[in-house]
């Protein structure tokens, strides 16, 4: 998939209440961690392209999705553009935290154990994800 750049979405914290279900506002808009091994897509493996719960845009591809044994989703590498990084001290750890470029929603973190090409292991929280299955 190419690099698309897709509008920026903005809304009040209300207007995201009234969209997502409440847990997927707790992980979406206030950096919530659903808990490892529970997620719908931890152990899911149909072809497809991964999209943000709150504003569907494309995030990954299953062809970059693997089983990293962390209980979440992983994936090597998002689609370009899809992501942005963010400094993370919360906790009392040092980590990468990574929202949707399009409307800000937490999705998870990226951390540099996972496999080549890239390296990197995108741990992401089942509930900020849909899935759009390919025909």
């Amino acid at each position: 998939m190419s690099d698309t750049k897709l509008e920026k979405i903005q809304k009040s914290e209300e207007e995201w209440r009234d969209q997502l279900t409440p847990e997927q506002y707790y992980i979406a808009r206030q950096k919530g961690t659903e808990p490892p091994f529970t997620g719908a897509f931890y152990r899911h493996s149909e072809n497809g392209v991964y999209h943000c719960v709150a504003c569907d845009a494309p995030l990954f591809t299953s062809e970059t999705k693997f089983d990293s044994g962390c209980g979440w989703p992983s994936f090597y590498q998002p689609i370009a553009g899809a992501l942005d990084e963010h400094e993370d001290l919360s906790h009392g750890m040092h980590r990468i935290e990574v929202t949707c470029a399009r409307c800000g929603a937490h999705l998870g973190h990226v951390f540099p154990d996972g496999p080549k090409p890239t390296g990197d292991r995108y741990c992401i929280n089942s509930v900020s994800l849909n899935f759009e299955k390919t025909k």
